[in-house]
């Protein structure tokens, strides 16, 4: 009997270790996914900081390749926005998503541009809605509406502003607010004309390598990503030496 008792304890410990061991290796698996999968949410954050940027997968439809820091590219202004003084020895052009987080967060730091170098910058300002962006289309089309009766500066702050209110309400809202044509301002927020602006700028950022936002050139040379200030500030420098 006592043969027996101790076979049953050692069957029902050998059982109770088994358990042990697979729901350590359970918890232990669950902990592995849950680590790998923070893992896996660094690198993305990490990813997106070093580039400061949203990105598009692949390369320029014309197979020009990613734009080059050491290379200094013709940018055409065209009819885009400007912002500065005509006469600016300094010219930033930026592409730029009203849905990119990226795009928000480098607004200081151009308005810090801007107070540092007064009449010496103007920014010129492309479109290039992404699209993994869903709202961005509306955004910038409500922008380039604005565009057409002088305010797009004005619209541009106030969509960057509010990046969970994107939509055509709230786009109307702000058309109110700025005293603009409302009617004018739906129908061109709707028109082809509008869509094939947007388009064109698009088009062009793919033509110099531009395969993310925010770009910028600045007086034609390359600069990637949401940048610090500082990073502004040593471009600028070195092209106002130049002129002087």
């Amino acid at each position: 009997m006592a043969s027996q008792n101790n076979g049953s304890a050692l069957i029902v410990g050998a059982l109770l270790v088994a358990a042990s061991v697979l729901g350590s290796s359970y918890f232990l698996s669950r902990s592995i996914d849950r680590a790998a999968e923070g893992l896996r949410r660094v690198a993305v954050e990490f990813e997106g900081a070093a580039g400061a940027g949203g990105r598009v997968a692949g390369n320029p439809s014309d197979g020009a390749g990613r734009a080059e820091p050491e290379r200094r590219y013709e940018v055409e202004i065209g009819q885009s926005p400007v912002k500065g003084a005509a006469t600016a020895p300094i010219t930033i052009v930026e592409w730029s998503d009203f849905q990119c987080p990226f795009c928000a967060r480098v607004g200081p730091t151009l308005t810090q541009v801007a107070k540092e170098y007064g009449d010496k910058v103007k920014l010129v300002f492309k479109h290039m809605p992404l699209p993994m962006h869903s709202n961005a289309p509306a955004a910038h089309a409500a922008a380039e509406a604005a565009h057409r009766q002088g305010k797009f500066w004005e619209m541009h702050d106030r969509i960057f502003a509010a990046p969970d209110q994107l939509n055509a309400e709230q786009f109307l809202t702000y058309a109110k607010e700025l005293g603009l044509d409302l009617e004018q301002f739906k129908l061109d927020s709707a028109s082809a004309e509008v869509q094939a602006r947007i388009a064109a700028d698009a088009e062009q950022a793919a033509s110099v390598g531009v395969t993310g936002t925010p770009a910028f050139f600045i007086n034609g040379r390359f600069l990637s990503g949401a940048q610090p200030f500082e990073s502004f500030k040593r471009m600028i420098d070195e092209e106002l030496r130049k002129d002087s």
